[in-house]
């Protein structure tokens, strides 16, 4: 190491090899992920998985007995311990920890003493065998064996979980069982002994699962059964769908259920001691976990709180308080303990089925029928009915047969039945529950019929009060017409003049050309011209069909010519839409106060009663779309109008994340969404979705993913977390669009790859890039211009946010050819969407602060 043998007599050069040695060696980790049969584990030293995600070796729980100690496997480097796995959970060893090693095919722990502990009770084959223990990256723990080049798994800890579900689980129901308990809590917080609740699945009918949590032998808590590629009673997040796949029976006869990755984070699925089943992500930034998903959540989430015959609605601190009432149909069977609060004893029918019915009794009954219960958790204890296709044989069957209670039908999944009481039904007041229909005698359906009489009767009192408004208001039309006209005036100037940008003289009239914004102190004191709705209907030709310049989610974009001749383009929001007053406000603040070349220009605004209309200036050559993704339009943007188009964007981009007054965060950056002036310089458009950070905001959260499948960043679209980084992934994808010629999420059609990001990592990572230039202008391009464009597409598009360049880098990069680029990350993370690339996620509720994994939906 540089310490020479003459060296060594001085006292100094001594000491300073003597701690260089010490440097040198391991410090309290072996650093390896395997363990020989030679070798042994003890107190201090670990073994660490090859990526460093997981570490094996003897613990004490946090905050308990510290002279207890357990064999383990954690997620490494943490700063609090999160335990997935121990060995020895019910034999902890006092005062000192033991030794782990190989011996006779077997994995053994031992005490102090040398006494056997924990083994895994297995036999290697004779004849030379080599045993070797690994750690895997996904948490598996494995003692293989093997005879010259055969190899085969002895153990794994994989098939005997403790409390943690792990990537690459398999969780199993043999052909023939009712349920398979395979995760087992521990004592408490810091007592890794076996707990009192257990995880497992239980099967529901021919082909289906549902995930339960017992209390001992008690049900505590069920996901509902497994329809439609996701569990029906769980509440709808990504986690709840995105990565479960279930198989209904494998090779063996088993039905298994496991769980993909799919993205970088990590996670942990944990059986608390409490009984929840809780799922947390990692904060890569502070190293703590969050929850994502903590089941049951609520009283309603208790197994069925409200007993038979009963539904359960959250209500109250925040939602977590239950509500019971019985069943339409139904009553309590002991009324006196369910008004205390007591619903254990659940509810009975108030009047029997005719079916039920003594026949010799001589009575004449109607029919039975069925009452619709909608957005429910589905009861347990169903049953599938096969030989029912479609909803009305389903009805049938359930109709046919007297002990039948109720029934459902799932189209792509079938009919299931119940034949007992209906228990653990919980009322949803989102989107997630399923409509069941209850079977009812025909006493209980009549009042069905008052119920129409008085809707009837209620009706012709609106219509009679409706003809007595119509009389006085044609006795009073003009004072009635007067007053509404100046009460509209008074409300449209007050929410506008709330945008900071009323011009209070233009309420009803056009404006001259020379009258337009002036927004050169970007933003400061400008005024926003407003525009009556006759006059953009008359600017538009009463929005005539020939006028129309495209349409999307939001509504409609019309051509108008302005007094003085001027030409521009109308965007006419639709009711359907979803875009309301806030959605409208913040485009109009937003583009108000931005000036920069490459952003359209608002010119001016209309809000009359439910219309609202924005004015901007006319681009004639439409959206980049119309170009790029079509192959005759194609060929008319070689390779320096896309280059210009691309350096364009990215100064736009720029503009909005450092140079403007406001931080802006686009959120829905498109090809649709970037428009062309008539020498092809694009301008970009549609601010309704942008988000405003000020100050040193670089992040924030949302429970309400926005912008267009294919477009969005990995943190954006499964974790809500949005910052300018996210638009710096939208810009990696039209990037390589614009290089390429081809959507992202249309790509998979004519390519092996998922999408074009992976087509292009694969083109780049075998050094065949130019292959994804669009063959119609590679006689064009510059070699060198188009290497990089795609290299900084890549980097843009990498998983982690923080290994993303901010805009700054990636318009010095594009502007400067010997500039040596950073070498992009491989893309894990994909999202498939829509061919349409149109179908945008729209706002679902408000934002958040705290740490959520949002629901995607397309609008």
């Amino acid at each position: 190491m540089g310490c020479r043998s003459n060296s060594l007599s001085s006292p100094f050069s001594f000491f300073c090899c003597f701690v260089i040695v010490l440097l040198l060696l391991p410090a309290g980790s072996h650093g390896v992920d395997t363990l020989k049969r030679d070798e042994s584990l003890a107190n201090g030293t670990t073994l660490i998985s090859h990526g460093r995600i997981f570490e094996l070796g003897f613990f004490t729980p946090s905050g308990g007995n510290s002279s207890l100690y357990y064999l383990g496997i954690w997620y490494y480097g943490l700063p609090s311990r999160a335990v997935v796995w121990v060995a020895n959970r019910n034999d902890p060893l006092v005062g000192v920890p033991g030794t782990l090693a190989i011996a006779d095919g077997s994995l053994v722990m031992r005490d102090a003493g040398g006494g056997q502990r924990w083994t895994t009770n297995t036999t290697a084959a004779s004849g030379g065998a080599s045993v070797v223990l690994q750690l895997m990256d996904d948490g598996n723990l494995f003692l293989n064996t093997s005879v010259g080049q055969r190899a085969r798994v002895l153990w794994q800890s994989f098939d005997h979980p403790t409390d943690t579900f792990l990537f690459g689980m398999r969780l199993t129901l043999a052909r023939g069982a009712r349920q398979s308990r395979q995760f087992t809590s521990w004592r408490s917080a810091t007592d890794p002994s076996e707990g009192e609740y257990s995880l497992g699945m239980e099967r529901t009918g021919e082909g289906s699962v549902q995930l339960f949590i017992w209390r001992r032998s008690t049900p505590y808590w069920r996901t509902g059964p497994w329809i439609g590629g996701r569990f029906s009673g769980v509440r709808v997040r990504p986690l709840s769908f995105y990565g479960w796949n279930f198989v209904p029976e494998d090779g063996s006869g088993s039905m298994v259920l496991s769980f993909a990755r799919y993205n970088a984070s990590l996670f942990w699925f944990q059986l608390q001691w409490d009984g929840r089943e809780n799922i947390s992500i990692l904060d890569n930034s502070t190293k703590m976990w969050s929850n994502a998903f903590l089941q049951p959540s609520g009283e309603c989430d208790i197994y069925n709180t409200c007993g038979a015959n009963a539904k359960c609605t959250e209500s109250g601190d925040a939602g977590k308080r239950a509500s019971c009432q019985c069943l339409r149909g139904f009553m309590p069977q002991w009324q006196t303990t369910w008004a205390a609060g007591n619903w254990t004893g659940g509810c009975v029918r108030k009047a029997q089925l005719k079916c039920e019915m003594n026949a010799t009794s001589g009575a004449s009954v109607d029919d039975d029928g069925f009452a619709d219960l909608r957005g429910v958790k589905l009861p347990d204890l169903s049953e599938w009915v096969i030989a029912a296709t479609d909803a009305d044989g389903c009805r049938r069957s359930c109709l046919n047969n007297c002990t039948c209670t109720a029934y459902t039908y799932v189209e792509g999944t079938g009919c299931m039945t119940w034949s007992s009481d209906l228990v653990d039904v919980q009322q949803f007041t989102d989107s997630t529950g399923y409509n069941i229909f209850i079977k009812l005698a025909a006493s209980e359906l009549a009042d069905k019929d008052r119920i129409w009489i008085l809707i009837l009767i209620i009706s012709l009192l609106v219509v009679i009060i409706f003809l007595l408004i119509l009389y006085l208001w044609w006795n009073y039309k003009a004072k009635i017409k007067d007053w509404l006209k100046k009460s509209r005036k008074r409300g449209d100037t007050r929410l506008l003049a709330s945008l900071g940008h009323v011009r209070q003289d233009h309420q009803a009239e056009f404006v001259s050309p020379a009258e337009f914004v002036d927004q050169s102190k970007d933003g400061k004191n400008s005024e926003l011209p407003i525009f009556s709705f006759d006059a953009l209907a008359t600017a538009t030709g009463y929005f005539h069909e020939s006028n129309k310049l495209g349409q999307g989610g939001f509504g409609h974009v019309y051509k108008g010519i302005l007094p003085g001749g001027r030409e521009v383009a109308v965007k006419r929001l639709s009711e359907k839409s979803g875009q309301g007053h806030e959605e409208f406000k913040n485009e109009v603040i937003l583009i108000a106060k931005l000036q920069h070349r490459n952003l359209v220009r608002l010119i001016g605004c209309c809000i009359q009663g439910d219309e609202k209309m924005l004015v901007y200036e006319y681009l004639p050559n439409k959206s980049l779309d119309a170009f790029i993704f079509n192959p005759s339009m194609r060929p008319l943007l070689d390779w320096r109008k896309r280059f210009n188009i691309i350096e364009g964007i990215a100064r736009g981009m720029l503009y909005l994340h450092r140079d403007s007054r406001l931080r802006i965060i686009h959120r829905d950056l498109k090809a649709s969404n970037i428009l062309l002036d008539e020498e092809m310089n694009p301008k970009i458009s549609d601010f309704g979705m942008a988000r405003i950070f000020g100050g040193n905001q670089n992040q924030a959260n949302t429970t309400r993913v926005v912008g267009t499948f294919g477009y969005m960043s990995p943190e954006y679209a499964m974790e809500g977390l949005f910052s300018i980084k996210s638009d710096v992934y939208s810009f990696g994808v039209l990037l390589l669009e614009i290089v390429s010629g081809h959507r992202n999420n249309s790509f998979h059609r004519t390519q092996d790859s998922p999408n074009l990001v992976g087509r292009a990592w694969q083109l780049w990572n075998e050094d065949k890039s130019l292959e994804l230039v669009d063959p119609l202008i590679r006689s064009s391009i510059s070699t060198r211009e188009a290497m990089r464009c795609i290299q900084v597409g890549l980097l843009c598009v990498q998983d982690r946010a923080n290994d993303r360049p901010t805009m700054t880098s990636v318009v010095f990069m594009l502007e400067n050819e010997a500039m040596a680029h950073p070498v992009p990350k491989q893309p894990t993370f994909t999202l498939e969407g829509s061919p349409a690339e149109t179908e945008s996620v729209r706002p679902g509720c408000d934002t958040s602060a705290d740490v959520t994994v949002t629901v995607v939906t397309g609008r």
